[in-house]
């Protein structure tokens, strides 16, 4: 095992294994790109081989400090167990006192959003206050291996006013620690912590590669490999956790909501269906909003050339042909202006029907 199984982006795979080889890593590093591009897979893997006992510039796999690091690679589990020692229903000092840190060797730690609680998590989990100053103090220990790394995923969630304290580790940055932050937009973080951060931003997969990955490890048929590879937008890790028939519901369901409003239907019906999608779904409201954006991105294209259209939803095609018969490219823009706005009124706590109703509202107003 080794950087030569990672899918994709080599240039950066390239530039990482450089660092190693010359033992010359930055104090902080800026991962950017997509959920399920690589990003946290390959901040791992640095974690490996920047503390692998045979190699010096990539990850055996084998030896026992490569081993333990694997382990982050399963998330869900450690997360489980952390919340778990916290109790179910821990004060706002408990989740400070005892910070959500996933440790599965001394130098390694994965920093990920706090969900707060196991059977009833916060609608919006954050990186919080508690994570920040637990890895502020652990920065400057000296590692029992190599280098001490701290994955920080989700980075674009910690609160602009508590990303002063980690700050203060980026001005002063130990010598033996690298810091590695996960984004899916380079704007999402404050400037004075960006710019202190060396930046690599992630190229989506070819859609082939994908594919492949999926035979290896999958059941799928070759239409569903295909299908899958195409919804993942260039995401392995959105692929290989793809519910093929889950997502083909979710996206019909959305795709009629869109559908009615640009009709004008009844406020009452639309209403319905905002409340169904930003309440009564298993999948996080945040996590359908790029299914919006998706669709809307396909609507797009058909307005300008249906000829040369190549579906995003290549599944919903005979739907998203009749609808963009009815529709034209400045209510697409619109939709995607007010999609825009719901995305950020959600960093502010906005509710989540509330501003699914207003969009909704809007693409009726034509």
């Amino acid at each position: 095992m080794g950087f030569s199984e990672f899918l994709g982006n080599e240039r950066i795979v390239s530039s990482l294994r450089a660092m190693l080889s010359r033992e010359h890593v930055p104090s902080a590093l800026l991962f950017v790109g997509p959920p399920g591009v690589g990003k946290y897979t390959l901040a791992r893997m640095f974690a490996q081989a920047a503390n692998c006992e045979r190699l010096r510039d990539d990850l055996c796999g084998e030896c026992a400090t490569c081993v333990k690091i694997a382990r982050l690679a399963d998330p869900a589990a450690l997360i489980e167990q952390g919340l778990g020692e916290r109790g179910e229903n821990p004060d706002a000092a408990t989740v400070e006192r005892m910070p959500l840190i996933l440790e599965t060797h001394p130098d390694v730690w994965s920093i990920v959003p706090d969900p707060v609680r196991r059977k009833n998590p916060v609608a919006r989990p954050m990186i919080r206050m508690g994570q920040l100053r637990a890895v502020q103090r652990a920065a400057y220990f000296r590692p029992q291996g190599r280098r001490r790394i701290f994955i920080l995923d989700g980075a674009d969630t910690m609160r602009w006013t508590d990303a002063d304290v980690f700050l203060k580790i980026l001005e002063e940055p130990p010598e033996s620690a690298t810091l590695i932050l996960l984004a899916p937009r380079v704007d999402s973080l404050l400037p004075t912590i960006r710019s202190r951060c060396l930046t690599f931003w992630f190229a989506p997969v070819a859609a082939e590669e994908i594919e492949g990955l999926l035979k290896e490890r999958t059941k799928w048929k070759a239409p569903e490999r295909k299908l899958a590879a195409q919804l993942a937008d260039g995401c392995p890790g959105a692929a290989l956790g793809l519910d093929l028939e889950e997502s083909v519901r979710l996206r019909r369901e959305v795709l009629r909501l869109i559908a009615d409003a640009a009709a004008g239907k009844s406020y009452r019906a639309i209403f319905a269906a905002t409340a169904h999608l930003a309440k009564n779904e298993s999948e996080s409201f945040e996590n359908l909003l790029p299914l919006f954006y998706s669709l809307l991105a396909d609507l797009l294209e058909l307005s300008h050339s249906p000829k040369n259209f190549v579906p995003r939803n290549p599944d919903l095609r005979d739907e998203l042909e009749r609808l963009a018969g009815s529709i034209t490219d400045k209510w697409v823009a619109r939709a995607a202006d007010g999609l825009d706005r719901l995305q950020g009124r959600l960093r502010r706590n906005v509710g989540r029907q509330l501003g699914l109703d207003a969009l909704a509202v809007t693409l009726g107003n034509r």
